[in-house]
C-alpha cells in the first residue's frame, strides 16, 4: 500500500514572526497582508479570542487593544527563508519529498522500512521543531487527499500529538470522512462545496460514496479523482520535480491612492524589473507580457476603471530593459486621466526554456549585453533589491506598499542578525547560547574577556541555517563568578 505523509507548519507566518521573539510566546500574534490590510495568518490564541481568517485590521480593533494582540506586517523575506530550512529538513529524512506550498509538503514513505511509524513521524516532527524552531503537524494516509484529510486531525486532537496515521489504523477512515465537512475536503472549491451541499453531500463521506457517473458530469475528471482519493486509489503521484512554470506576474496594490502617470509608470518598472528576475531565476524567456492598472473596487465613493494591455515580443526574452521597455509602451497606449489608481501589475506569458524558444525567418539575432546584466545581478546579490535600478525608475515612490510594523529579516539580511548580549558572566552567557545552539563553537568568543565587561556577539550565519545533528549538549564551562565566591 502508497504511504503518504502531509507535513504541515502550524500557523506558520505567527510561529516565524515568534522564532526570534521569544516574548511573543503564549501572546496572540497575528500577521497582515499587503499594506497591512487583513489578517493572513493567527496564532492558536488569536484564534481562541475570535480573530476570523481575512478580518480587516480596523475591525478588529478593539480585540487587539483588549487583548495584547502582537500586530506583525507580512514578512515574505523571512518567511520564505524560514520554509526554505524546514523544507530542507523534511527532505534530508525522508526518500522522496514534494514541496506543495510555503509551509506544506508531502513525503512518500512507502519504502521507508521503519518499524513504528507514527513514532518515526514524532521523532520528525521533533526534529524539524529543534532544527528550525517551527511546529508542525504529519498526516499520514494512502493517498494525497487522506493525508491532507489526517493532518487535519493532527492539528486539532490533542491526543495526537501532532501526528494521525490512517495507513495503520485504516479503521479511523470512515469516521475521519464522516467528521470531515465537504467544503473542507482537498481540491472542491467554494462552488463545489455550495452545490454538493445543495444535493445532500455533506461530508466527505458522502462524497466518497457517490456514484461515479453523476461526479464525472457534474464535476468531471478533477472531482473524479478526489472521489477515488478518498475510497484509497492513488489518483496524484508525488510530484518531485516541480513542473515549470508557463507564466508568472508581480503585482503590488499601492500604499495610497495614486493619480500621477509618473508613481504608476515607476511603480511598472519596478514590477517588470522584478518579473524579469524571476524569469531569470527559472532559467526561461518570455515570449509576451500583460500590463493592467485598476482602481480600488472597495471605495464605492471613486470612480472605477480597470485597464490592460499586452505585447508579445519578437523574440523571446527575460531582458529587464526589453521588458521595462514594453511596460512603458503598454502604459503610454492604455493611461487615462481622472482616476485614482490602487493597484497595478506586469504578467509575463508563454514562458519556455531559454535556448530552445523557436524562431522565425524573420528574426533579428540580438546581440545581449551579458556585462551589465551580470554586474546589476551581482550588486542586487550583495546589497539587496532596490540597490541598482533602471534609468527609468524614479527615487519618489509613494506607491511603496505600508509596513508599519514590519520585523527584521534575521535571516536574510546581515545587519538583522540576531545578537548575543554578554552579560556579567561569561561563563553563564555562554551556558545560554549553547542551549540555542548546542554545537555553537566557544573559539568564536574572546578568550581574554575580563569578568563583568559587556560583549556583543553576532550568531553566525551559518549556525542558523544549517541543521545540526548532535542532541547532546556538551558541557557548560563553570561559573567564574560561583567559583570566586
Amino acid at each position: 500500500m502508497a504511504t503518504f505523509a502531509l507535513v504541515d507548519c502550524n500557523n506558520f507566518y505567527a510561529s516565524c514572526e515568534r522564532l526570534f521573539r521569544p516574548h511573543l510566546k503564549n501572546q496572540p500574534v497575528v500577521v497582515l497582508s499587503n499594506n497591512d490590510g487583513c489578517v493572513i495568518a493567527r496564532s492558536q490564541e488569536a484564534k481562541a479570542i475570535g480573530i476570523g481568517m481575512g478580518a480587516p485590521l480596523f475591525k478588529i480593533r478593539d480585540l487587539v487593544e483588549e487583548h495584547g494582540v502582537a500586530v506583525c506586517s507580512s514578512n515574505y523575506a523571512l518567511y520564505g527563508d524560514i520554509s526554505e530550512r524546514v523544507m530542507t529538513t523534511l527532505g534530508s529524512n525522508a526518500p522522496s519529498h514534494e514541496v506543495y506550498s510555503i509551509d506544506e509538503c508531502f513525503l512518500d514513505l512507502d519504502n521507508l522500512g521503519v518499524p513504528d511509524l507514527s513514532a518515526w513521524c514524532r521523532n520528525l516532527r521533533q526534529s524539524t521543531y529543534q532544527w528550525t524552531g517551527i511546529p508542525v503537524s504529519i498526516g499520514v494516509g494512502p493517498t494525497k487527499t487522506l493525508a491532507k484529510l489526517a493532518n487535519r486531525f493532527a492539528k486539532k486532537s490533542v491526543k495526537a500529538r501532532g501526528v494521525i496515521d490512517l495507513v495503520h489504523h485504516p479503521e479511523w477512515i470512515d469516521a475521519a470522512l464522516r467528521k470531515t465537512p465537504i467544503s473542507d475536503v482537498w481540491g472542491v472549491g467554494r462552488r463545489w462545496s455550495q452545490m454538493l451541499e445543495e444535493r445532500g453531500i455533506a461530508s466527505a463521506h458522502d462524497f466518497a460514496h457517490a456514484q461515479d457517473g453523476w461526479i464525472r458530469q457534474r464535476m468531471g475528471v478533477v472531482g473524479l479523482r478526489t472521489a477515488h482519493e478518498l475510497r484509497g486509489y492513488v489518483c496524484h503521484a508525488l510530484e518531485d520535480q516541480p513542473q515549470p512554470k508557463q507564466t508568472t506576474c508581480c503585482t503590488r496594490s499601492f500604499g495610497e491612492t495614486v493619480t500621477d502617470k509618473a508613481q504608476v509608470h515607476d511603480a511598472l518598472m519596478s514590477f517588470a524589473d522584478r518579473a524579469a528576475e524571476k524569469v531569470r531565476a527559472a532559467d526561461q524567456v518570455a515570449g509576451a507580457m500583460q500590463v493592467f492598472v485598476r482602481t480600488d473596487p472597495f471605495n464605492p465613493n471613486a470612480a472605477q476603471k480597470s485597464l490592460s494591455g499586452s505585447v508579445t515580443f519578437n523574440q523571446p526574452t527575460s531582458d529587464a530593459r526589453a521588458i521595462t521597455g514594453a511596460a512603458t509602451r503598454i502604459l503610454d497606449r492604455i493611461w487615462r486621466d481622472g482616476f485614482a489608481w490602487k493597484k497595478a501589475g506586469v504578467l509575463l506569458l508563454d514562458l519556455t526554456a531559454k535556448g530552445s524558444a523557436p524562431l522565425s525567418l524573420f528574426d533579428a539575432i540580438a546581440t545581449h549585453d551579458y556585462g551589465l546584466k551580470l554586474a546589476m545581478g551581482t550588486i542586487k546579490a550583495k546589497y539587496g533589491l532596490g540597490s541598482v535600478d533602471l534609468g527609468l525608475a524614479g527615487k519618489d515612490r509613494k506607491w511603496r506598499m505600508q509596513w508599519e510594523n514590519l520585523s527584521p529579516s534575521y535571516t536574510t539580511k546581515c545587519a538583522d542578525l540576531a545578537k548575543a548580549v554578554m552579560g556579567q558572566c561569561f561563563s553563564c552567557t555562554v551556558e545560554a547560547i549553547q542551549q540555542v545552539r548546542y554545537d555553537f563553537r566557544l573559539s568564536q568568543f574572546q578568550k581574554g574577556e575580563k569578568e563583568g565587561e559587556a560583549l556583543r556577539v553576532s550568531v553566525p550565519y551559518r549556525f542558523m541555517s544549517a541543521p545540526y545533528v548532535s542532541t547532546k549538549r556538551p558541557p557548560a564551562p563553570p561559573c567564574r563568578r560561583s567559583a570566586s565566591t
